[in-house]
């Protein structure tokens, strides 16, 4: 009996976990474009202008990004946990960069330690 009333559970947990990891991801998937930066460390005008010039993200609902953050990412991955709120964008060589991240119908926000980016959905 405790064990079918455990393994209840854990299908019930399972199933809410997916279901919430899911809306995150159905808000997450489109194309973003950076429209503010805010920077944490120094990071010099001409830096700051490229990101804004060339900085969008183009998530997909199988896990891939591309887009342009720091450098392009040409073939880039993601996971979203935490219900939305951690982001982590591997670019094709897999180096993580890991952000709390908010997401609405309109906009995205990456917090990084580095900076903090503003992207809207386009």
């Amino acid at each position: 009996m405790k064990k079918s009333k455990l393994f209840i559970l854990g299908v019930t947990l399972l199933a809410v976990v997916t279901i919430s990891c899911h809306k995150g991801r159905s808000k997450l998937v489109n194309s973003w474009k950076i429209t503010e930066v805010e920077a944490k460390l120094p990071l010099s005008d001409s830096a700051k202008n490229e990101i804004l010039t060339n900085g969008t993200l183009t998530f997909t609902e199988d896990g891939h990004v591309t887009g342009y953050l720091l450098h392009e990412i040409t073939d880039g991955t993601y996971s979203l946990t935490k219900g939305g709120k951690s982001l982590v964008i591997k670019d094709e060589v897999g180096t993580p960069y890991p952000c709390e991240s908010t997401i609405t119908d309109e906009q995205l926000v990456l917090d990084t330690k580095e900076m903090k980016l503003t992207l809207k959905k386009i």
